[in-house]
């Protein structure tokens, strides 16, 4: 029995669905068989709206609700840490969290294994705030008290917590833009998010960072939190992250290691003391080694000029 806090008022089928990471139809399934609980009473409606604060709990088969036994052996650099909070730099290739789907060692079994303490709000995900998908690296926050999950978890929804992305694509930007369209799920591919008219609103900023005949720097700014959001709203406009096969980049010369997409600012207020903080996390040598991006464009990959770039463009456009 695995129990969630509902954060986000949504289906109930939707909510199971993007608690466990498993298609929607497979959630309305659990839904229909009384394997999900609100009160201690099962929901058999795959429509019902669930309300904000409630708990859910869900009865996975013991097939699926098996842990595996995973050796988490590998290395996470820690960023900072208090009483409170854990701010990693999540490597490329590592899922955040488990699912039924998932055959691998998590960033969670590594928390588990190396006995942080944990918010518990969720059994499931413990100290998970929110997440990076697996081909993407970079700063992470980690709540170890309930606490501290319940302040981030607001900074997040309202967006008071922010964070920057840098990327590498295969065609540089005309200009620095703005992209607000909707994304909702990819009717063709269960995988995939696409700009969908009617879903959920969703808006990034971009700035070009630097770009030459071989290799294109920008950093990318989120105003929500969507499903491979940088990925759909670039490949909205016919450009991809290179390394990301999923939505459409090919490379005949090159054998891409990962995903070059790795969230390098984060910043919100501490969730006890109320300090404004701002964390860097490092890229790796696959990223700055890429066509060799460090050397051509050093200065470009400063914080300060970044947030600063940013703030700039902001205000031309008068957003907030």
């Amino acid at each position: 029995m695995s129990d969630f806090i509902v954060d986000e008022s949504l289906r109930l089928d939707v909510f199971v669905s993007k608690m466990l990471q498993i298609s929607r139809n497979k959630a309305s399934n659990l839904v229909k068989d009384g394997s999900v609980i609100l009160d201690k009473t099962p929901i058999l409606k795959p429509s019902f709206i669930v309300e904000v604060g409630k708990k859910i709990s869900i009865n996975l088969d013991e097939k699926e609700d098996k842990k595996e036994n995973f050796k988490t052996d590998f290395k996470i650099p820690i960023i900072y840490e208090d009483s409170d909070i854990l701010v990693i730099n999540k490597p490329a290739n590592l899922v955040t969290h488990p699912a039924p789907s998932v055959k691998e060692p998590t960033l969670s079994d590594w928390l588990l294994d190396k006995n942080y303490a944990l918010s518990n709000l969720n059994n499931t995900r413990k100290g998970i705030v929110h997440r990076l998908d697996k081909g993407t690296s970079g700063a992470l926050v980690i709540a170890k008290t309930n606490k501290a999950h319940l302040s981030l978890a607001t900074q997040l929804k309202d967006r008071t917590m922010g964070r920057i992305y840098l990327a590498l694509i295969n065609l540089s930007l005309k200009e620095n833009l703005v992209i607000n369209r909707p994304i909702g799920r990819n009717p063709k591919n269960r995988l995939k998010k696409a700009i969908v008219q009617g879903a959920r609103e969703s808006k990034s900023a971009f700035l070009n960072l630097y770009n030459d005949d071989e290799v294109n720097l920008i950093a990318a700014k989120l105003f929500s939190g969507r499903t491979h959001q940088i990925r759909v709203h670039l490949s909205s406009i016919n450009r991809y992250i290179i390394g990301d096969n999923l939505y459409g980049f090919k490379s005949q010369n090159d054998k891409i290691v990962r995903l070059m997409l790795h969230a390098y600012i984060l910043y919100f207020k501490h969730p006890i003391t109320g300090e404004n903080m701002k964390f860097v996390a490092n890229l790796d040598n696959e990223f700055l080694n890429y066509k060799n991006i460090k050397e051509k464009a050093y200065e470009k990959f400063s914080p300060n000029f970044i947030i600063g770039s940013f703030d700039d463009f902001h205000s031309w456009l008068c957003l907030t």
